[in-house]
């Protein structure tokens, strides 16, 4: 099953080389796969996993676990983010 997997600001240095101009990357992924199995392998910092997206809607922190995706759903990850 295909989606499109996005990441933001600091976490692009964990794409691919031929990906992280562009921050999307697009993965096969097994039907069942939870978000927190689709990010393991790419090694992502917990800590750095702060804003997660799937199609623009927030999934709660409790809810990455067991939160599975569809064909053509965008996952989106943004660390924290400081400023103003």
């Amino acid at each position: 099953m295909k989606i499109t997997f996005k990441l933001f600001a600091s976490l692009t240095d964990y794409l691919p080389v031929q990906a992280r101009y562009s921050n999307v990357l697009e993965l096969d992924i097994a039907p069942d796969a939870t978000i927190s199995q689709i990010i393991e392998p790419f090694g992502l910092p917990p800590k750095l996993v702060h804003l997660v997206l799937i199609n623009g809607k927030y999934i709660e922190p409790e809810k990455r676990l067991t939160q599975t995706l569809v064909e053509g759903d965008v996952l989106a990850i943004w660390p924290p983010i400081a400023g103003g």
